[in-house]
């Protein structure tokens, strides 16, 4: 069975830039918003999570907290914010990666690949 890719970012562009990473190797869901990011999850209940953190609306902090919640779906921040005290909150908080943009797309897929492995 072909996983469940979660894409939660604000900017048409990168939905499009990881629909064009991730689009032949798995099945891709997309939120534009978190309140739509939920919705999708409640609904469709995907196996991971691509998830930027700065959002109108309900930010990826908060859709990742909501998330933990109701569910251990592997989280990957997917973000500009490159602070230390961002990754360390990110983490902290419950997300299971925290890769900062721009990133290399074979790293990227690398890392869904690990996270999907651990998963049941």
């Amino acid at each position: 069975m072909i996983s469940k890719v979660l894409l939660v970012d604000d900017e048409p562009n990168n939905l499009n830039v990881l629909k064009q990473i991730l689009a032949d190797k798995y099945q891709l869901l997309f939120a534009n918003n978190g309140s739509r990011a939920i919705d999708a999850a409640l609904k469709h209940s995907p196996d991971i999570i691509l998830l930027d953190i700065m959002m109108p609306d309900m930010d990826g902090w908060e859709v990742c907290k909501r998330m933990r919640e109701m569910s251990d779906v592997p989280i990957i921040f997917l973000t500009a914010r490159s602070d230390v005290k961002d990754v360390v909150r990110g983490l902290e908080m419950g997300a299971d990666d925290y890769i900062v943009k721009p990133y290399d797309n074979d790293e990227l897929v690398a890392r869904v690949r690990a996270h999907l492995r651990r998963s049941p």
